[in-house]
């Protein structure tokens, strides 16, 4: 049901057609991103690059920008200036057109421009119609030639003083525009001045230009463009400044004034992208400054005016796309990439800064492949990845081309599909060539690179397995008890006990052999990982080990908590045989490694089950006994007792060979009940026994076989076969 007091009428009156400029100031977001400080510096980016464009294409060599006190914005440029004759079907002269026409310019392939930063052609127009005032000034044909606009209106401000006065009462043009001649010049002296203040009407109070930002990216322009001097004059009184002494600028930079008079810094340089990354790597250098240039062509589709029929038509032209890369790696690990088309700065990369990253890994990838030997490069290590080639990276990228696609009017990526593969193959072939080097200073720093990017590497493949490691333990000591564990009901820590049983075939009989009060059950399935040789992440993967420390609960390694242990004692209960020994000792070594608290505390223990079980024949009115022996020489001693006292016993004698052949009286009897059962406690009294529990786990458990091999042959002839039980 529609909502009463609704109109459910929509019809052709509640459309709306926004002609010319009307558009961008109803949606300034769409031309310039935001109307805040970034909206408004964006402004001056458009009236600035289409300064140094005409640089670009070598028609101008000296820009200023000057910041006034009353916020308005000058930029002034020796180029050719905007063309001042009528443009043909629209009655208006060039000046009026580039500034009050979206998609008006000499950057559409009409070949004014080879290759530009501006595209649209709504740049000039985007920022005259979101300016309270715009003056533009045009030295051409001797004459300098004056046209004002409010808002992207043309017409005449009656300024009642020398400075043009934004707020002074302007007369549009009524029947035709007119473009003032205002002063005389020489026949050879051609340039463009563009002066405008924001409209308060678009932009809040609290956006301002920021300086800082403006000279960075008044100093990477000049870097791009070699021999370009950029001037800034900022004229606010509370411009700040860097001090007399001009620390932090380079050499190319000069600066005169001070925060309290005008302020004017000089931005000049010779040797383009290569003093861009030398300007902008701040750490030791690992090698030198390499510098990647070429280019090549590629087809489009483009939309194409036809004079015959003035309509546009599709047409595939050929492109040629020139690369100019510079790039050094330093001792840091800081990644610092700038990107730019067409000197057109794109923080968020494209395909250009995609092609570079991709050609670069490649070539990379290729020759620590090639020298893995050389690097001590394992077969099975992680291959090397972006990041780690990236990693103390300094590099400017730089392609020009005509027409390239951005997305959008702020020009942050580059969509030119194209691109991508010609500076990935320019990229990798010349790299691989700087990586292949003969000459003897360039290959030990190829070297020297190849074992910080190896290095990087194995950093990164250890902080992952150390996360991985850290959300193991976490989940381990968080999660539920395994389900196998028969647990007890007692609280009381001091009095419960848990025994790591080997075998589920010994389960079943122990359960019925406990007292569940205070007696807990974990059963382990065979030999458990040998955790002297195992990685931390190989130790966490193996269900047996993580079962216990997750059972014991008070985590492993440098987390261990004695407190949080969840049982008094610990006790390993094995087969009395070759196997239970060898599972005994895996046991103790990972109680030494990950939970060596509990051991020094004394709640470890080993649980002594019977070898024998000698059954002795009644006499009169006594009845059948059974005695329990636990080695061959104590059953030696009973069998000639008994056979003293006159008395028979049954033959053969019985001996167990795993916890599983006695009933459940049998085994509480003789190794769980704490009234009758004997139990050997593992500790470590002092520091001698730690040092040499230290050297006996590692000689008998780690991974090193000589010493292992070396104590078994000199132990040899002392070992009986009588000893062993086979």
């Amino acid at each position: 049901m529609l909502e009463t007091g609704k109109s459910e009428e929509y019809n052709a009156r509640h459309l709306q057609v926004l002609e010319g400029l009307e558009a961008v100031r109803k949606r300034p977001g769409m031309y310039i991103g935001s109307t805040d400080s970034r909206g408004l510096m964006h402004c001056a980016w458009e009236i600035i690059d289409n300064a140094v464009d005409e640089a670009l294409e070598g028609y101008a060599d000296e820009i200023t920008v000057t910041l006034y006190a009353d916020g308005s914005v000058e930029v002034d440029d020796n180029g050719r200036g905007i063309p001042i004759d009528t443009v043909p079907g629209t009655g208006a002269s060039g000046v009026e057109v580039v500034y009050t026409k979206l998609h008006a310019g000499g950057k559409f392939g009409g070949g004014s421009y080879s290759a530009s930063g501006g595209l649209h052609g709504v740049g000039a127009s985007v920022v005259n119609a979101l300016s309270r005032r715009l003056d533009v000034e045009v030295d051409r044909s001797g004459k300098t030639w004056a046209m004002s606009f409010r808002r992207g209106e043309p017409g005449i401000f009656s300024d009642s003083g020398t400075a043009p006065d934004p707020l002074a009462d302007f007369s549009p043009f009524t029947s035709a525009s007119e473009l003032r001649v205002v002063g005389k010049i020489g026949k050879k002296k051609t340039g463009t001045r563009v002066r405008y203040w924001a409209d308060p009407q678009i932009f809040p109070e609290d956006a301002v230009f920021d300086a800082e930002e403006l000279r960075e990216r008044i100093r990477e322009k000049a870097f791009l463009v070699p021999g370009l001097k950029i001037i800034l004059r900022d004229r606010r009184p509370a411009f700040p400044a860097h001090g007399s002494s001009q620390a932090g600028l380079p050499a190319a930079e000069g600066k005169t004034g001070s925060a309290a008079e005008n302020s004017e810094e000089i931005f000049y340089y010779e040797g383009g992208v290569r003093d861009f990354v030398e300007f902008l790597a701040q750490d030791p250098p690992v090698t030198g400054i390499w510098q990647i240039s070429g280019e090549d062509v590629f087809t489009e589709t483009v939309q194409a005016l036809n004079p015959d029929t003035g309509h546009l038509q599709p047409k595939e032209v050929e492109r040629r796309c020139k690369v100019d890369i510079a790039l050094r790696w330093g001792t840091g690990y800081e990644t610092k990439e700038h990107s730019y088309v067409n000197i057109i700065s794109t923080p968020k990369g494209g395909t250009h800064l995609a092609g570079f990253e991709n050609g670069l890994v490649r070539a990379v990838r290729a020759q620590t492949e090639a020298k893995s030997r050389q690097l001590k490069l394992g077969s099975r290590e992680a291959k090397i990845e972006k990041d780690d080639v990236l990693s103390g990276l300094t590099a400017v990228v730089t392609v020009s081309f005509p027409e390239p696609q951005f997305e959008g009017q702020t020009k942050e990526i580059l969509g030119t599909a194209p691109i991508r593969s010609i500076v990935q193959k320019i990229t990798e072939t010349q790299v691989t060539g700087f990586l292949k080097s003969a000459k003897r200073d360039r290959k030990t720093e190829n070297l020297r690179l190849l074992e910080k990017i190896v290095a990087e590497m194995r950093a990164r493949v250890a902080a992952r397995t150390q996360k991985e490691i850290s959300r193991r333990k976490n989940a381990l000591e968080s999660s539920t008890l395994p389900a196998k564990l028969a647990d007890c009901r007692s609280s009381e820590i001091e009095r419960s006990e848990l025994f790591i049983v080997e075998g589920d075939s010994a389960l079943g009989t122990a359960k019925l052999a406990r007292s569940s009060d205070f007696q807990a059950l974990l059963p382990i399935r065979g030999k458990i990982l040998n955790v002297q040789k195992a990685s931390p992440a190989e130790i966490l993967k193996n269900a047996e080990v993580s079962s216990i420390i997750q059972v014991i609960g008070a985590g492993s390694g440098r987390t261990f908590d004695l407190a949080a242990a969840r049982y008094g004692k610990i006790i390993f209960m094995t087969d009395a045989d070759v196997d239970g020994a060898h599972i005994r000792t895996l046991l103790l070594t990972l109680f030494f490694r990950y939970m060596r608290p509990l051991v020094e505390a004394g709640r470890v223990y080993a649980a002594v089950p019977p070898l024998h079980r000698v059954e002795v024949a009644g006499n009169g009115k006594k009845k059948k006994e059974y005695i329990y022996t636990y080695s061959d020489s104590q059953l030696h001693t009973v069998l000639a007792k008994l056979k003293k006292q006159g008395r028979s016993y049954k033959e053969p004698i019985q001996r167990y060979k795993g916890l599983g052949e006695m009933d459940a009286d049998q085994l509480a009897e003789t190794t769980m009940d704490p009234a009758h059962r004997t139990l050997r406690r593992i500790s470590m009294a002092d520091e001698e026994a730690l040092k040499t529990a230290e050297g006996t786990f590692e000689l008998l458990m780690g991974s090193d076989v000589a010493p292992r091999r070396d104590f078994i042959v000199r132990g040899a002839a002392s070992v009986s076969r009588s000893r062993i039980d086979a």
